[in-house]
């Protein structure tokens, strides 16, 4: 079997050049431009003083998050999804896997009876946008929270560690990291991987569009996502240098 060529040149392991400017928006209280490759998603967070009824009175904290693509982010227009009045079922069930994602590495009742909102906007979609929104979203999420410290809202930073996501895929038998949308479109074998700093798996999404794949594939597509996200995690604390 031919080795397969990646379309822009990069290697198997190799991540798409990667950058995150923080403070984005001057608004927001925390925000990040995320940019992998073509691919850039701009991420805010918004703090609220109140918490979902369902945690009321229990002195927890909250973190969501909305997720949604511009018209222009591809090379056809997409649909506003307010225009069929809730969001697709993709947008979804990706927001709430940026939802899960914060939270897991969140101190919710450090933060109290208060919500982070996190908008995650696609500017340009060009693969590998949920996994980008969360390694974005988190820096968002970090700048909020540590204006809350710089201003003795709170004593500490109620975070545990960061977290961050990458794509795996299988193309042609090649395993391969982060993927472009060509080679998202063509996969035989996909995955999104969600890991903190500290090694933990937050969570994996994995499926095939062709026949089933051995399950030690599963432990190869774990390793390799390991190793590249920690770029993105030297990435991420370099981005957050800035309003520490």
């Amino acid at each position: 079997m031919a080795k397969y060529s990646r379309p822009d040149g990069r290697t198997w392991d190799q991540l798409r050049p990667t950058t995150i400017t923080p403070g984005y928006q001057k608004y927001a209280e925390g925000s990040a431009l995320i940019e992998m490759g073509a691919t850039k998603v701009l991420c805010a967070a918004s703090l609220e003083e109140r918490v979902p009824g369902f945690l009321r009175g229990q002195g927890k904290g909250w973190v969501t998050a909305e997720y949604s693509m511009l018209p222009r982010s591809t090379n056809t227009r997409t649909v506003r999804e307010r225009e069929s009045g809730r969001p697709s079922g993709r947008s979804q069930e990706i927001q709430r896997l940026i939802g899960r994602s914060l939270r897991a590495v969140t101190d919710l009742e450090a933060l109290g009876e208060r919500t982070v909102q996190i908008d995650c906007d696609v500017i340009q979609a060009d693969g590998g946008t949920r996994t980008a929104a969360i390694t974005g979203a988190y820096v968002a999420l970090h700048q909020a929270l540590q204006m809350l410290v710089n201003t003795r809202v709170l004593t500490r930073l109620p975070l545990l560690c960061p977290v961050a996501a990458i794509s795996v895929g299988i193309v042609k038998g090649q395993l391969l990291l982060d993927l472009c949308y060509e080679e998202d479109f063509s996969a035989d074998v996909d995955f999104n991987v969600v890991l903190t700093a500290q090694g933990g798996l937050v969570e994996l999404q994995g499926a095939t569009e062709a026949r089933a794949f051995p399950r030690q594939r599963v432990e190869e597509v774990l390793s390799l996502a390991s190793r590249g996200m920690e770029p993105l995690f030297r990435i991420q604390r370099e981005a957050a240098k800035g309003f520490q």
